[in-house]
């Protein structure tokens, strides 16, 4: 196996590694403290959740096998060659646990905040089925013949698939009802650090190398980094420009009207939750 030429560079990798890891792991906690506060969790997709869960559920069975297994490693050497470096880093291996216990949490949430009158679609419910029992079957395919690195390679496609699909619900749903309120876009702003840096890491690896063979080596990881950057730069365009938050309209004491407070027919009109500022 490979090994580093430049300390610098090794230190940078390491360096590059960690700040993706900690701007991907604080991302989630910006939507979950929302939640809590609000104690509800209309305006987050319920799909986007669902589909994040399957999605890091697979990229850590691609990170932990092939960071973990000497079988699967010699596996990769062998189809790439002995002058290749492994192209998961203990960061990745920690970013995709954090990541799958998070996702569950905001799962968790919404199974018992208030949730308005969404729910979650049969099409993600289907999606995430189809995924697992796909992902069974290729296990028995694998088990054959010891293809564990073509294993976890489809595991590896499974998360860049579903990275692109799990981002497409919110942003509809933001453009439906053209207001990001209720969507953290603290998230999407670490997210976005994170995918940078991450790119950043893996040509720092292939500047040292000589080599551009870690970037199609583990093309999940360089997927996941461009597509998060394209669908971040969505949802801040979404978030400041095309439908920014509104201030709240001060109403001077005894000058509104019953109507104003109760609403027409009588009726209460909904409950909008506050959003605490800066976690919109």
């Amino acid at each position: 196996m490979a090994s580093w030429n430049s300390t610098p560079m090794e230190v940078a990798y390491e360096v590059l590694g960690w700040i993706a890891f900690v701007s991907w792991s604080i991302s989630f906690y910006p939507q979950v403290i929302l939640n809590f506060r609000r104690k509800s969790v209309v305006g987050l997709n319920f799909d986007f959740v669902v589909l994040n869960l399957t999605k890091h559920s697979s990229y850590l069975i691609y990170n932990a096998t092939l960071y973990f297994s000497s079988a699967v490693q010699k596996q990769y050497i062998h189809k790439y060659g002995s002058k290749q470096m492994i192209p998961v880093a203990a960061n990745d291996v920690a970013f995709s646990t954090h990541a799958v216990l998070l996702t569950a949490l905001t799962l968790i949430q919404i199974a018992i905040y208030e949730r308005g009158n969404q729910k979650l679609s049969k099409i993600s419910i289907g999606i995430a089925v189809a995924v697992w029992l796909g992902g069974a079957v290729c296990f028995f395919i694998a088990l054959s013949n010891h293809s564990w690195l073509w294993l976890i390679s489809v595991f590896n496609l499974i998360q860049v698939c579903m990275t692109v699909i799990k981002y497409i619900p919110q942003a509809i749903m933001n453009f439906m009802r053209k207001s990001t309120d209720g969507f953290s876009i603290g998230n999407i702003l670490l997210d976005f650090t994170g995918g940078l840096t991450s790119y950043a890491q893996m040509a720092v690896q292939s500047i040292d190398q000589h080599s551009w063979v870690n970037f199609y080596g583990n093309i999940g990881k360089t997927l996941l980094s461009l597509i998060s950057i394209f669908f971040d730069l969505l949802f801040m365009c979404q978030h400041f420009l095309l439908y920014p938050a509104k201030k709240a309209q001060q109403i001077p004491p005894n000058s509104s009207t019953s109507e104003e407070r109760t609403g027409p027919i009588g009726k209460s009109p909904d409950h909008h939750y506050p959003v605490p500022p800066g976690n919109v």
